[in-house]
């Protein structure tokens, strides 16, 4: 599994945070331990004292390809959700002033949680594993 995020996609938000709006869109990953389990707690890091969070659209991707025409990008995706990513926005800022990646701000344990799918077809819940 993996979990790909756009980052900088909400106009408003980059500005908001003095950051400059991208031509193409800022892609990051998070790691599979990012996932928060169904049915367990969230921590706050304690490695944070800035812990932000947005709100974001999910979408499963349902099998692998390349060079896919817009035409066909349906078949490639079969389920989607609403999640939270969160941020320990104080370590990013530190992160970006060196030029570094955001992975410690971003991809934490427990940082990418996700409610349940729903699977576009049919509209039924996914039941989770």
């Amino acid at each position: 599994m993996k979990i790909f995020c756009i980052g900088r996609n909400y106009v408003d938000h980059a500005k908001e945070l003095g950051n400059e709006v991208p031509e193409e869109p800022v892609v990051f990953m998070k790691p599979k331990s990012a996932l928060l389990q169904a049915h367990s707690p969230f921590y706050y890091p304690e490695f944070t004292n800035e812990l932000h969070y947005e709100c974001e659209f999910v979408i499963r991707i349902s099998k692998n390809g390349k060079y896919i025409q817009p035409k066909h990008a349906s078949n490639y995706y079969n389920a989607y959700s609403i999640g939270i990513d969160f941020t320990a926005r104080d370590i990013q800022s530190q992160l970006k002033e060196k030029g570094l990646p955001w992975e410690r701000a971003k991809a934490f344990d427990n940082s990418a949680v996700i409610g349940n799918l729903t699977d576009i077809k049919n509209g039924e819940d996914i039941k989770a594993n």
